[in-house]
Order: structure tokens, then sequence, then C-alpha cells
């Protein structure tokens, strides 16, 4: 007895830690809404929407277990939030003790319901029902909206009756300003009034149901399956709609991607929003429209990608040092290995690659890096336009998708590249990581990345799951997982673009196989998803279209005559303007030395034509270097112009100076 007593006792003494560590149940990353003491009567009186509360404990173990559960059912209604919105309490924080006795919670979790417009002493109705699965849930949430009178009706919530043939049939061949979807079910189903609330938050469609029983209608139109999509064109026409698979997520996913049906950008109910808005509207881009296909990906996109990170994202680090420039280094590696655009980025990456894993230095000068970017040195074969041409990541205005599409993509690419060629990246230093793809983003997006709360975002994420990733085929499905969330979490935002509106990716028209429904619940089948991701982003579907052209090589001179040429060149084989560069530029002050004296005698220098320490290959025209290990790292780059040389050698004086000691005084 008295043991018994004690292990109740240590149960309660750990019940406050218990009680912190379940009151982040649900957080404000879930797409519900967390109310509390102050904000239950304000939310649910007078509302313009019905609203279903969960009252828990954080100590209840039946309410942890199904607080997955409750959160899918959230995001699966997420878009009837106008109409009905799902909401937590916890009656195990004591300042919710007095609110919860008030509207008479005695278990856990007790549902109640609370329709449109309620009065303030309205406690809400509650939902006794055994079966708590998403589906059921869901169907009553469309029995409470219907059980509204007119008078009482949510706001914002469309009609859920069926329509009649007399009602529809003097519609077709009208015009209109939007489409019309016609959904004809069996009088049971559920399918039309979850698809209406599901299209809730999109503008150009209407959808409006009508059943099997009207004959009248059948006959006209000539429907014999249920359920089915007959639909009113905005021109007049209309005609039945193909659908891969008759489930609620294949209609709605449809009627989403119409041409004109765009997502309602949410209001905050802030004057910043409406002038961010108003802003966006003014904001239209000077672009050029770039007609593409979205079963398709494009070089353009990818290669913009690395010209805004190369040039403009890196540019706001003057220079790189430490774990910035480790972080640097394992990016280009990482794409100079599995890049599979053309040739010229590849070259591009690979020289830059081995430059930069070639000098033993902690700090390099962006300016050396954007040198190299910007082929100052004239290698042959080395490209990368320097402007920004998105074509799957366009947007409709001027700030939306673009760069943060591209940067997606482009890992996107990478995860299945290595998938497809594991051993790329061996003796690189990256090859001892289970998923390099990921750890390389994860890291370049909490380096470098201009938005801080996304890279925040980013880096919570890979925290908690990263690690767990195995082989290439996890890194592949984690990656597209994640974009999955991130687009659930700003659909609708501000940085939503409503021509192509965040939503589950790859949608039913690209990949019907990755879509199946358990329980009346949409679930992705991963195993034709990782198939089509493999295809999709494989090198097979990679789209030279749009890219920049290669520039043109300078033609040689016709005919040049062998007598003038030899007479222009001095004797020791160099023009008199590379001679006079030499003699003016920053490379004759590194061998003069950085207060004039001249440092010939010191050692490693050499008046005569001996062998000098730093020297590169002899006959390759380039200067004097003041330290081997700035020099070593250029032989690769041999035989090149000397002109070329010497732009590379200028942009390496602030490197060597990191390197050399202070020049001595006399």
């Amino acid at each position: 007895m008295s043991r018994a007593w004690l292990r109740a006792a240590a149960l309660l003494w750990l019940v406050p830690g218990l009680l912190g560590a379940a009151a982040r149940l649900y957080t404000e990353e879930d797409p519900l809404v967390i109310l509390g003491s102050s904000s239950l009567k304000p939310a649910v009186t007078n509302s313009s929407s019905a609203w279903l509360l969960q009252f828990y404990s954080s100590w209840c173990g039946h309410c942890v277990q199904f607080s997955g559960t409750w959160k899918s059912l959230a995001l699966d209604v997420k878009d009837w939030q106008r109409a009905i919105s799902v909401a937590v309490l916890d009656c195990a924080q004591e300042e919710n003790f007095d609110v919860c006795k008030e509207y008479g919670i005695k278990f856990y979790p007790t549902f109640k319901y609370f329709r449109a417009h309620a009065a303030a002493t309205d406690r809400g109705t509650i939902h006794r029902g055994a079966d708590r699965q998403i589906q059921s849930v869901r169907q009553l949430m469309v029995d409470i909206l219907q059980n509204h009178t007119r008078l009482d009706w949510p706001d914002h919530c469309p009609p859920l009756e069926p329509y009649s043939a007399v009602e529809l049939l003097p519609l077709l061949g009208q015009r209109s300003d939007h489409y019309t979807a016609v959904i004809t079910e069996e009088p049971g189903s559920y399918v039309g009034r979850e698809v209406i609330l599901d299209l809730l938050q999109f503008s150009g469609v209407e959808v409006k149901r009508a059943l099997s029983t009207d004959l009248p209608l059948l006959d006209a139109l000539k429907i014999t399956t249920f359920p089915s999509i007959y639909l009113l064109q905005p021109n007049g026409t209309h005609a039945h709609m193909h659908v891969e698979k008759r489930l609620r997520f294949f209609f709605s996913s449809l009627l989403k991607t119409l041409p004109g049906v765009q997502r309602r950008v949410k209001s905050h109910g802030s004057p910043s929003s409406a002038g961010q808005m108003g802003a966006l509207a003014d904001g239209q881009s000077t672009e050029p429209w770039r007609d593409f296909s979205r079963s398709t990906v494009y070089s353009a996109d990818l290669e913009s990608a690395l010209h805004y990170l190369l040039r403009v994202e890196l540019a706001t680090h003057n220079s790189l040092e430490g774990e910035e420039l480790k972080v640097f280094k394992d990016f280009v590696t990482l794409v100079s290995k599995l890049y599979p655009g053309r040739g010229s980025v590849v070259k591009l990456m690979e020289t830059l690659s081995d430059w930069l894993l070639s000098l033993p230095l902690q700090r390099i000068p962006y300016q050396a890096v954007l040198d190299l970017v910007d082929n100052k040195m004239r290698i042959s074969g080395v490209f990368l336009g320097a402007e920004l041409r998105w074509v799957g990541c366009q947007g409709s205005r001027a700030g939306l998708r673009g760069y943060p599409c591209s940067l997606w993509t482009l890992f996107h690419v990478l995860s299945v590249q290595h998938e497809a060629t594991p051993t790329a990246l061996e003796n690189t230093g990256l090859e001892s990581e289970a998923a390099p793809v990921l750890q390389v983003m994860r890291r370049y997006i909490r380096t470098f990345f201009g938005c801080e709360q996304c890279g925040r975002h980013f880096e919570q994420a890979a925290s908690l799951s990263v690690d767990a990733v195995r082989d290439g085929g996890q890194q592949v499905l984690w990656l597209w997982n994640q974009h999955n969330m991130v687009n659930e979490r700003l659909a609708g935002s501000l940085s939503d673009d409503p021509l192509f509106p965040k939503a589950a990716w790859p949608s039913p028209v690209l990949c019907a196989s990755c879509h199946e429904e358990k329980d009346g619940v949409h679930v992705w089948n991963q195993d034709n998803v990782l198939r089509f991701l493999r295809r999709h982003y494989g090198v097979s579907n990679l789209s030279p279209k749009y890219t920049l052209p290669l520039p043109q090589a300078p033609a040689p001179p016709e005919n040049p005559d062998p007598d003038l040429v030899r007479t222009a060149q001095p004797q020791d084989g160099r023009r008199d303007g590379d001679r006079k560069e030499e003699e003016s530029g920053p490379a004759h002050w590194a061998q003069r030395g950085e207060a004039g004296e001249d440092r010939s005698e010191e050692p490693g220098h050499s008046k005569g034509g001996g062998e000098r320490r730093g020297d590169v290959d002899p006959g390759s025209g380039l200067q004097q270097c003041r330290h081997e290990s700035v020099c070593r790292p250029l032989r690769f780059l041999l035989p090149l112009p000397h002109a070329a040389l010497l732009l590379l050698q200028s942009s390496l004086q602030e490197v060597e100076a990191t390197i050399l000691p202070p020049p001595r005084l006399t």
C-alpha cells in the first residue's frame, strides 16, 4: 500500500513538468486556432463562422494520442475556415480552469460546436459520437453547417443544398465571369459539399451540387456515373470534365488549376496588409512571359538560381572565412559534381571548386570569387549568364516565386542526381554524410539565404528529422515532403502567387498514381511519388529552352603577316602593353613591396632569369607571386593569355596580403 502511494506521489511530483511540456501539444504552426480563457468568448460569440472546439487536458494520455489526428483534420479542412474553424483549449492550464468549469467540461477530450452568430450565453453543443476519425468528423462539420437556418447562416459559407435541373439547365450556354462546376452525386454522398468548401478560398469558380435522382438533369447532360463534374466555362461552352479518380481530392485539385482560378490572399485586417496588397498589384512584372510546361524542368531556372546565388546573395559578404568559407566550398563542390546542366556551367563550377580547394587560406575576398564567376581569365568553355530568366519559376507579379522557387528546384535536381550517381561525391569529404545534398542545403540556407525567418523554419524542420535519412531515395522524398509542408504553411499568404497557388505537389494532373484515399482522407503513394520525382528532376527532363546563348569567341585575324607579328613583339616575348601594365599594376607593387622598396634581393626573389620561388611555369607570362600557396592554384588555369592571368592576379592581391608578412621599413 505504501509503495503504491509513493508511486502516485512521484507521479504527482512530475506533473508540473509534464504540464509544461504538454502545453506545447498544439503550437501556432498548426493550422488551427488555440483558444484560452480570454479569447474563447470573443471568438465564438456572434462569429461570422461556426466553430468546432476540442477541450483537452495536456495530462490526458488519450488527448496526446489523438492530437495527431486533430492536427491532420485541421489541415484537411484548412480551406474551410471562413465557414467553420477548428480550435483547441487546454483545460490543464491554470488560467483555463474557470472557463472550462463554466463551459461544463468534465471529461477529456470533449468536443463542442458553436453555431455562427451564437449568443454570448451559448455554451456550445457537445458532440458525443464515438467515431472520431477524420472523415467522420469532417462530415460532422458539414452537418453542423447545414443545421444553420437562413437567419444564422455563416456569412461566407456558400449554399450546400442540391440544385435542381430547373435551376441549372438555364445556365447552359450563358456567358459569365467565372466557371460553374456541377458535381452530381448520390444522395448520401458528401463529396459535392466537401468540394464546395474546399474551393471556398478560391475565386473564379463556383461549385454547385446536384443529385443522381434528378432524372431531367441526367438526361440533359448525359450523366451516367457518380460522382462526376460537368463544367460550364465563362465563354458559354460546357462539357464533362475528365478526372482520373472520382475522389474529393481529385475534383478539388482539378478545379483549383483551371486558368484564372486564384486563391484569395489571407486578410489579417491590418492596414499594412492592404498596403502590401496594393503594392503587389502595382508591381506588375515587366519581364516577357515565357510559355512553359509544368511537367518540365528548365535549365534557365537552374542557371538563374546560380547567377543570383553567386552574384547577388553572396555579394553581401565582403569576404568568406571560417565556417562561411567551408559552407561555400561544400556547396560549390556539391554542384560541380552533381549539376546535370550544360557543360559551360559545369566547367565554371569545377574551376571554382578546384581553385577554392587549392587555396590553403582562412579568408578569401568575395571579389576574387566574382572574378572567377565572371570568367575574367577568359577560360575557354566557361560561362554563366548574368541575367535572371525565370521560366517554370516565373511569377505573375514582380517579387513572387523567382529565386526561392529556383533554389528549391536546384536542390531537388541535385538530390535526384545524387541518388542516380552515388559515387560522384567520392573523395570530396561529403561522401561520409548519409544525406549530403540535404546537409549542404541546410548549411547553405542557415548561413547565406537572405530570408532569415525562412532559414529558421528550414533549420527547425531539418534538426528534427534530416539526420534520420539513410539513403538517396529517402533524401529525395524528405526534400519533397518538406517542400510540400512549406507550401501548406504559406498557402494564401502575401508571398503566395495567385496564378500559381501553393498546393500539394505533384498534382493529380501530373501524377495521378501518386494520390490515393484511405478512410476518406487523401494519402500519398510514396513509391509512386519517388518514381515521379526521379523522372521529373532527372537529366532527360531538363530543357535547355530559354537559356542564355554562349558568347561568341572573337574571330582570329585573317592572314596575319608573320613578319609584322615578329617585329611587334619585344625581345623578352611580351607586348609593350603588357610590359606597361606590369610596371604599374598590383603585381609590380607585389614585387617592389608595399612601401615601394625593391624586394628582389629577399629570399624567393631573383633579378636574373633563374627559377624564382612562387613563379608559375616558364613562358606563361604570369608575374611573380609573393607566396607559393597563391600561385600554385593558378597553374591548373594555364595556358592562358597573359592579360587574363593579370586580371586574376589582381583580384588575388587581397588574398596575398592576408598571408604575407608586413613590408620591412628602411
